[in-house]
C-alpha cells in the first residue's frame, strides 16, 4: 500500500531518483534549519523541481513546483571553503503532492503519497538481453570523473536501477528529467529512455 505523510519540501532545479545522490549548498536560515532536524532525527525530506522562481526567500518570483519529487535523506556533510554547509543527499521514495503550504519560517510542507514500487528497496525487476545496449550506455556514463566521485551503488541486473541512473546520469534537459521521474511503470521509463537514446543518436 502507499503510505501519505507530511514532509518539508526543498524546491530546487533538480531532479532527484531513488537513489541518486545530490550535492547541495545550504546557507538560507530555514533550510540549514531543516537539515539540522533532519540530521537530528535522521528522518528526510523532499526535492522538487521548480516550475517558476527561485529558491531563494528573496525571490520577487512567485515559486510553483511540480506535484512529483523525491525524498531524500542526507548521507554526508561538510563545511565547505566557502564556509557554507555542503550536505550529500540519497534519494529513498517517489512521491506525489496532495496539499502543500507555507510554514511561517518560510520553508514549504507538503502532504504526500508515497510510491508503493518506484522506491530504494522495492523488488527487483530481472533485466532482459534486449536492454544490454542501455547497460552498456551506463557503465560508460559511470566511468564519467564526476559519476564516480558519487560511488553510486548500481543494480545492473534491475530495471528499476537502470531506468533510475539514466534517467539521473543522461545529459537531458530538467524537464525531461521529470517526465521520466513522474513515469509509474518502469518498462514504460525504459521505452522512453530508448526513444530519447534513438533520437539523440540520430542527431549525432
Amino acid at each position: 500500500m502507499s503510505e501519505k505523510k507530511e514532509i518539508a519540501l526543498f524546491p530546487l532545479r533538480v531532479v532527484a531518483f531513488p537513489g541518486s545522490r545530490v550535492d547541495l549548498q545550504i546557507f538560507e536560515r530555514r533550510y540549514i534549519d531543516l537539515v539540522t532536524q533532519s540530521m537530528k532525527s535522521d528522518t528526510g525530506f523532499g526535492i522538487c523541481l521548480l516550475k517558476q522562481g527561485d529558491s531563494m526567500a528573496d525571490s520577487e518570483t512567485k515559486q510553483a513546483i511540480h506535484r512529483t519529487g523525491t525524498c531524500v535523506k542526507i548521507a554526508d556533510w561538510d563545511q565547505l571553503e566557502s564556509g557554507l554547509l555542503g550536505i550529500t543527499v540519497e534519494g529513498i521514495n517517489k512521491f506525489v503532492i496532495e496539499d502543500c503550504w507555507q510554514a511561517d519560517s518560510g520553508l514549504l510542507h507538503a502532504t504526500v503519497e508515497f510510491s508503493a514500487t518506484d522506491a530504494v528497496g522495492s523488488q527487483e525487476i530481472p533485466l532482459q538481453d534486449k536492454y544490454s545496449g542501455l547497460v552498456d550506455l551506463l557503465e560508460s556514463l559511470e566511468k564519467h570523473p564526476l559519476v564516480e566521485q558519487k560511488n553510486l551503488i548500481i543494480d545492473y541486473d534491475n530495471l528499476w536501477d537502470l531506468g533510475w541512473r539514466l534517467s539521473d546520469l543522461m545529459p537531458l534537459d530538467l524537464e525531461q528529467k521529470q517526465d521520466l521521474l513522474e513515469l509509474d511503470d518502469p518498462w514504460q521509463r525504459i521505452e522512453k529512455i530508448e526513444e530519447i537514446v534513438s533520437r539523440l543518436a540520430n542527431e549525432v
